[in-house]
């Protein structure tokens, strides 16, 4: 995974998986096993996928023209709440987008550990069931 700053200044990770690198077919299967593990990881509550693709062909806004879906994954990675200006950071998100050849995967750092190891790990096994 490669670490990146997006606009304004925001950390994130992306990682990029040729199709023929992975078993998964499209993004809601991608989407289906992030949420498989979402939900088994002690003390992470899934919350739901929203469909940013179909938004923004609902709305008419322009995308990119090899992009074929994006979806966002929705969660939130722990119970603890230790002050309420973590409530900022919470949910996570872990964004898939379908670009024809690729899977495009990415999600902002997370200040705490556990987010950004854990979700490195998942995104890197999605190469392998």
């Amino acid at each position: 995974m490669q670490r990146i700053t997006l606009e304004g200044g925001y950390p994130a990770w992306v990682e990029e998986i040729a199709k023929a690198d992975t078993p998964w077919r499209d993004v809601d299967e991608i989407a289906a096993v992030l949420q498989g593990r979402i939900r088994r990881h002690s003390g992470s509550a899934f919350i739901g996928v929203f469909d940013h693709y179909g938004l923004n062909l609902r709305v008419s806004a322009a995308l990119p023209l090899d992009m074929q879906d994006a979806k966002t994954i929705l969660f939130c990675p722990g119970t603890k709440l230790l002050d309420p200006l973590l409530l900022a950071l919470s949910p996570c998100a872990i964004g898939v987008a379908d670009m024809g050849n690729r899977f495009v995967i990415s999600f902002l750092d997370s200040p705490v550990i556990f987010p950004t190891e854990t979700l490195n790990q998942w995104v890197d096994n999605l190469r392998t069931p």
